[in-house]
């Protein structure tokens, strides 16, 4: 399997296309990601279980997105039942992918536990807030630093390899090893495509804010919760949506329904 290598400017047009695919179910598209944030908020809230339960899953539910996405794509239909879509092919290798990416990560936050005497481990995973942490102190960031730098390629490997599982029938090892190469041979694209998410989800909406705060004043801070509705209902869907279009962009040669 051979993915494509694509310009930089690409990296951008990932977000023009997902606006594109976003616009045929402005409606049905958001509700079916605003079901999976709210089934992760609620499996999270369950103690050890959850969390843990959650992350093993994030690969099946990134397969029901993307098949989402996809459906959009053909023009096609979409409902809410898709959010189980992911659980139909190829879920124990799915399952694998979760529980890899679980054993992973809790490696590399022990192992940034070394430069912070575990106080970043324990805020993500044992849920315990700190002030040290919560206000950044010169070891947790450290700490962060290291965790951040290994977590790159670890996302890189997981950028696709749900999707190669489920659509292609990919063993998992193969499925990260093609998504980071895939990734490593966009890299280019893909800082640009950092750049677009940077600046759509965190520049636009900081000028956007500034600016309703002099229409919306008073208790309640109604400009802010505006603000945060338009990032939930058209922010998460667009960001789905432009992990699909990259897909589609890097592996089209060997998407068996192009």
């Amino acid at each position: 399997m051979q993915a494509l290598t694509l310009p930089a400017k690409r990296g951008w047009q990932w977000l023009a296309d997902a606006f594109r695919i976003f616009r045929k179910a402005q409606f049905m598209f958001p509700l079916v990601v605003l079901s999976y944030w709210m089934m992760m908020v609620i499996m999270n809230s369950i103690p050890v279980i959850g969390p843990v339960a959650a992350t093993i899953l994030i690969p099946i539910f990134s397969v029901s997105l993307m098949n989402t996405c996809r459906l959009l794509d053909r023009g096609e239909a979409i409902n809410p039942t898709l959010l189980f879509s992911g659980f139909k092919e190829h879920l124990s290798t799915l399952l694998v992918l979760g529980v890899l990416y679980l054993v992973i990560a809790l490696g590399i936050l022990g192992l940034s536990s070394l430069f912070d005497d575990g106080m970043l481990f324990k805020f993500f995973v044992a849920n315990r807030e700190s002030r040290e942490a919560v206000e950044g102190g010169g070891d947790v960031m450290l700490s962060a630093q290291v965790a951040l730098a290994l977590f790159i390629p670890l996302m890189m490997a997981y950028w696709y390899a749900p999707v190669l599982v489920a659509w292609h029938g990919v063993t998992a090892g193969k499925a990260l090893f093609f998504s980071f190469v895939a990734c490593l041979r966009n890299w280019r694209a893909f800082v640009v495509y950092s750049l677009a998410i940077f600046i759509a989800g965190a520049i636009i909406p900081a000028f956007a804010l500034r600016a309703l705060s002099g229409f919306f004043s008073g208790p309640g801070n109604t400009a802010l919760v505006m603000l945060t509705l338009t990032l939930v209902f058209i922010g998460l869907p667009l960001l789905y949506a432009s992990f699909y279009v990259s897909y589609r962009d890097v592996f089209v040669a060997i998407d068996e329904d192009a």
